[in-house]
């Protein structure tokens, strides 16, 4: 590994850089890999492996070095995450295994259904036996009604009738009540009725909507609480009073449920006419797609979860019954609202990069020295936030564009691209209108964006825009320069303290020119011209990525230095598995940091024992996407990238996606240094997949082991 001779890593308390080097040299082989070597491998099923995933997350939950209250947002995060899931990618599974040919069959259906269930059962457990007992140890409790108090039930009596019951509207079901319209992931409960109603009829279901204005978290006056932090949930105030909603009638038997929906906008983008108008469209209708998935309690007699199923259409693999309240997201309001400072992870106030860029140098005058590289969270989101501000207020500064992925619903940033616009400057948006489940918030910005004179486009029909860019034209000196920020995470300042991220702001000439030159062709349509160092999907960087593990194969081959390592959030795309599984039968080391679905099965004897594939669960989300090939001792033969994209045939073929080189020697140093070695060394929080699938947690030889997020916490803390 080239750049600053004899350099260690800055990270503390990990292995020397000549660790990270081990094992690159290898033996030449003799004659070209057979594509035949491949075909025999059975590549990893992907739903299986984002649900292993999930385990990975959900076994955060269990550590008790994790504080208490940070555990039960693991279990939060699993559930979020099995929302996503099966709402898009088991929706779009079951879609292939309705057609024939896509090799998707009902045993395949039936194994990954099989594997949910078991971790959403293992989930509740650990919810129920765990995480709420400690938190109960510490006087944080959720009470049920059979365990409330005369005063508590009391409260919760004038509780209900003044805030609850005046928005419920139970429906009795009969030939002029139909089973009601159920939104996606909307709570509602269901009930069997016994006698007869005002009418004289034995109509024996009615459903309840569970309104969503109301917290579904509500924590009990001190005077009524037992000393305790004492928190009721909103399903547990309306069973309480189920049967005042149905006087003269008998509730016999109830259950919560909640139905969870194909959540995909599918908009005919070669029909439209217009995209923005066509999705909003969309959303009116989304909360409405096909049933996936139906959630009852587990005490759901079988008559009332035999009749949802009907309802719904859907198949008995498709129930989940769940000890314990259905839909354990909207805990995160009892996180939110403990008093509990100790039960949460210690504040971290991630860092302005004072020596690389000097809060009171303008930015545009330090970036015509040399690059600036921010890792986020260790370093603060906020110098991108002054670099697009001091465009603003700039008079010198003629254009700005930006691409807008997901921003979220409040952005400062976006909000500096409208005062740009109010002052003239000449604004481009590329807004991607597709970016699952921030439409509606992109729509908004869009328009607000458009009626202050900025330009808008929405990318590429038929592709997304996940490339995160933005330029500034300046005039300078009687010339125009650009300057650019490039980033492997999305412009969202919130995100952006949670997400591992790296961002590069730049003067450099070839770079901007590039990135500047991608914008034009999203507006404009047209070819480019070969850029000089920026590669973008879906035109050449699939198969640059293709030709390094061809030249690292080669290398191997003859006996040369060989080495690749990769950071990414998943690995699904067939064609580069393949040629990793090549270079390594070559014999080139690989390493893959693979943070969710990887499909590429790592150890198999002959076939991939020089591939090791490890994933990072830790306190942040890892989001990185790094890129290093090594074909040779020469300073022409390594390149390492920051990429937009992750190494998915989506990210490949359908999305604009950018990944650039870091051609500074002391940039590309600290990226290896940061971003790849502790995370290979990380004995703490790291987990490497079996060739079966199947992840284990690495157990440190001694103490507590290194963890690659809290050594660099604990580098920029200083």
């Amino acid at each position: 590994m080239h750049g600053e001779p004899g350099a260690g890593p800055i990270v503390p308390t990990l292995p020397p850089m000549t660790d990270f080097l081990a094992e690159t040299r290898p033996v030449a082989t003799p004659g070209k890999v057979q594509a035949a070597a491949t075909s025999s491998l059975a590549w990893l099923n992907r739903e299986i492996s984002t649900l292993q995933f999930n385990r990975r997350v959900l076994a955060q939950a269990r550590r008790d070095d994790v504080p208490l209250l940070e555990r039960l947002r693991y279990i939060t995060i699993v559930s979020s995450n099995l929302d996503e899931f099966f709402e898009v990618r088991f929706a779009d599974y079951l879609e292939l295994g309705r057609q024939p040919g896509t090799g998707v069959s009902p045993r395949d259906l039936k194994q990954v259904a099989a594997d949910a269930h078991a971790l959403i059962d293992e989930q509740y457990a650990l919810f129920n036996d765990e995480v709420m007992p400690a938190l109960q140890r510490e006087g944080i409790v959720i009470v049920n009604h059979a365990e409330r108090d005369a005063a508590q039930r009391a409260w919760v009596a004038r509780f209900f009738e003044q805030q609850v019951r005046p928005l419920l509207v139970p429906v009795g079901l009969d030939p002029a009540h139909p089973f009601p319209q159920v939104a996606n992931k909307s709570l509602n409960f269901i009930a069997l009725l016994g006698g007869r109603d005002a009418f004289g009829r034995e109509n024996r279901i009615a459903i309840v909507k569970v309104p969503r204005v109301l917290p579904r978290v509500i924590r009990l006056p001190d005077d009524v609480s037992g000393g305790r932090q004492a928190f009721v949930l909103l399903t547990s105030v309306i069973r309480a009073h189920l049967g005042e909603l149905f006087p003269g009638r008998e509730v016999t038997y109830f259950s919560q449920f909640r139905v969870t929906r194909d959540s995909d906008l599918d908009v005919d983008e070669d029909e439209v006419k217009n995209l923005r108008q066509a999705l909003r469209t969309g959303l009116t209708t989304r909360h409405f797609g096909q049933a996936i998935r139906l959630e009852v309690v587990s005490t759901c007699p079988d008559e009332l979860s035999g009749f949802l199923l009907q309802q719904f259409q859907l198949p008995e693999e498709a129930l989940y019954r769940v000890n314990g309240p259905v839909n354990l997201v909207r805990l995160n309001q009892l996180i939110d609202q403990a008093d509990a400072d100790h039960l949460r992870f210690p504040p971290f106030e991630p860092a302005w990069p004072e020596r690389r860029l000097p809060r009171e140098r303008p930015m545009f005058e330090r970036l015509r020295e040399g690059d600036v590289l921010l890792h986020h969270p260790f370093e603060s989101f906020e110098p991108v936030v002054q670099f697009l501000r001091q465009a603003v207020d700039d008079p010198d500064v003629l254009a700005i564009k930006q691409t807008i992925y997901r921003t979220g619903a409040q952005s400062v940033l976006m909000d500096l691209l409208l005062e740009a616009a109010r002052r003239g400057k000449e604004v481009m948006a590329v807004v991607e209108l597709k970016a699952r489940f921030d439409e509606e918030a992109n729509i908004n910005w869009a328009e607000r964006l458009e009626a202050v004179g900025a330009q808008v486009v929405y990318g590429i029909v038929g592709l997304k825009t996940h490339a995160k860019m933005m330029v500034i034209t300046r005039r300078e000196g009687g010339r125009l320069r650009r300057y650019a920020h490039l980033s492997t995470g999305n412009y969202n300042p919130r995100t952006a303290r949670l997400y591992t991220d790296v961002g590069c702001l730049t003067a450099d000439p070839d770079l901007t020119a590039d990135a500047d030159a991608v914008f034009q062709q999203l507006a404009s349509l047209v070819k480019l011209r070969p850029p000089r160092q920026l590669l973008t999907a879906p035109f050449g960087l699939h198969r640059r990525l293709l030709r390094h593990l061809q030249q690292v194969a080669d290398a191997a081959r003859a006996g040369r230095r060989a080495r690749v390592v990769v950071k990414i959030n998943a690995l699904t795309d067939v064609a580069l598995i393949e040629a990793l599984v090549a270079a390594g039968q070559a014999g080139a080391q690989i390493d893959l940091v693979v943070r969710g679905a990887c499909m590429l099965p790592p150890g198999v004897p002959g076939q991939t024992e020089r591939i090791r594939v490890r994933s990072i669960v830790g306190r942040f989300l890892e989001h990185t996407r790094v890129l290093y090939f090594a074909w040779g001792d020469g300073d022409d033969e390594e390149v390492l990238y920051l990429s937009s994209a992750d190494w998915m045939s989506r990210n490949m073929y359908r999305r604009i996606e950018v990944a650039w080189p870091v051609r500074d020697p002391a940039l590309r140093q600290r990226v290896i240094d940061e971003c790849l070695v502790p995370y290979l060394h990380d004995t703490r929080d790291a987990w490497t997949l079996a060739p079966d699938g199947h992840y284990e947690r690495v157990r440190p030889a001694a103490g507590e082991g290194v963890s690659a997020q809290q050594a660099l916490m604990a580098l920029y803390s200083r």
